[in-house]
């Protein structure tokens, strides 16, 4: 994108963050739902297709854009990119690096628009941070597919219009290689999305179990046609790396909206005839978390540079990853520590906050996962014992 018009985009969304969905904040958290007129404006104003590309409707960013506009969107509640976050990510980016020309003509300009809600359903009970141990079947019959199986904690899974299902299509294969994706419409029949779970945090952002007891999909729901079948696990992979630079950018998001809750409260809170800003301990705790977030905003755009160049699409993003989701728990743990009794009430943000960041060291991978995958990458064989 020119860069002009990226700094536009730019500026648009900071003041629709900041202007619209802030003040709304705790009503979501309270209501558990995102406002109908919230989601019509990020409709129009692009967001659920800014990383998808411009031939299908989308606006083309590239990672390190995709980057700096997160880190304006992670300045408010998660659930507002959660709302749009799978269309442009993992779910979208399945067609996009192994669907066919029809499948991706067919559906990307409506995952763009938003007029399309895509789920990505790779999570199992027993297949989590490692979906290669994942247990959904699907065999041929005839010329359908027949799927059967549950997945878990599948994001926008009660709003989908379509899920991105992982399979295992071939049982004797090893466990990476025997696994394709299906476009699964909602609504067909064997298809069941159970109610929407309870979380810790992260209010308006809702996720399911989703159920498929012999759900039947023609042949052309295989991702990637004939050339998909059984190459599902690389896909998930490369839809996953990019995920993990984009949940980084939002960590990073969020914790600039921890530091400066943090500061204005350090100004205005007066404690012992004095303003707490003014004790070293709570300025301690306010440099911690500004060279925090100071040094997860830069490893977050040298990750995504490598990213656009292809120089690093595997340990960068789990090095991001890890380091970014664990940063912004730090921030929000001090944010909370530095509004004393205050930063444990309901209706505060930074409680809001501390609940929401929990999340971001369990998703796109554990932080123990990214700890394996970076040190075998650069450990190799050694790695193995």
């Amino acid at each position: 994108m020119d860069a002009a018009d990226f700094s536009a985009v730019l500026s648009e969304v900071r003041r629709f963050v900041r202007d619209r969905v802030v003040p709304l904040e705790a009503e979501i958290d309270e209501k558990d739902e995102m406002p109908a007129d919230i989601r019509e404006a990020a409709k129009k104003m692009g967001l659920f297709g800014f990383a998808l590309p411009e031939e299908y409707g989308g606006l083309g960013l590239s990672m390190l854009e995709e980057a700096q506009l997160m880190f304006e969107l992670g300045y408010t509640t998660p659930s507002l990119r959660s709302m749009f976050g799978t269309n442009n990510g993992i779910a979208g980016h399945v067609l996009m690096v192994g669907g066919t020309e029809e499948q991706k003509a067919h559906w990307l300009p409506r995952i763009a628009s938003g007029d399309v809600l895509a789920s990505f359903a790779l999570t199992e009970p027993e297949a989590g941070s490692d979906p290669s141990t994942l247990t959904t079947k699907a065999h041929l019959d005839g010329d359908e597919w027949v799927i059967n199986g549950a997945k878990r904690y599948i994001t926008n899974a009660p709003l989908a219009d379509v899920f991105m299902v992982f399979a295992r299509t071939d049982p004797d294969a090893p466990r990476t290689r025997g696994i394709s994706t299906f476009l699964v419409p909602a609504g067909t029949p064997g298809l069941t999305v159970a109610p929407k779970d309870h979380k810790m945090g992260q209010f308006g952002a809702w996720t399911a179990d989703v159920f498929f007891d012999d759900v039947r999909v023609p042949a052309s729901a295989l991702v990637g046609g004939e050339d998909g079948l059984n190459r599902g696990f690389g896909t998930a992979m490369g839809c996953i790396a990019h995920g993990r630079v984009h949940i980084s950018s939002l960590c990073v998001g969020m914790a600039e909206r921890l530091v400066d809750e943090s500061v204005e409260y350090a100004r205005t809170r007066r404690q012992s005839g004095k303003l707490i800003g003014s004790f070293q301990l709570v300025q301690g705790l306010i440099a911690d978390s500004q060279t925090d977030y100071y040094a997860g905003r830069a490893t977050v755009l040298e990750a995504a540079r490598a990213f656009d160049a292809g120089a690093d699409t595997k340990i960068g993003p789990s090095c991001t990853k890890y380091f970014a989701s664990e940063m912004v728990w730090r921030v929000a743990d001090r944010a909370v520590q530095i509004h004393g009794g205050a930063g444990y009430m309901r209706g505060v943000a930074v409680e809001r906050f501390y609940r929401d960041a929990r999340l971001f060291r369990i998703y796109e991978g554990t932080s123990q996962i990214q700890q394996v995958i970076i040190a075998k990458a650069l450990l190799g064989e050694a790695a193995r014992g």
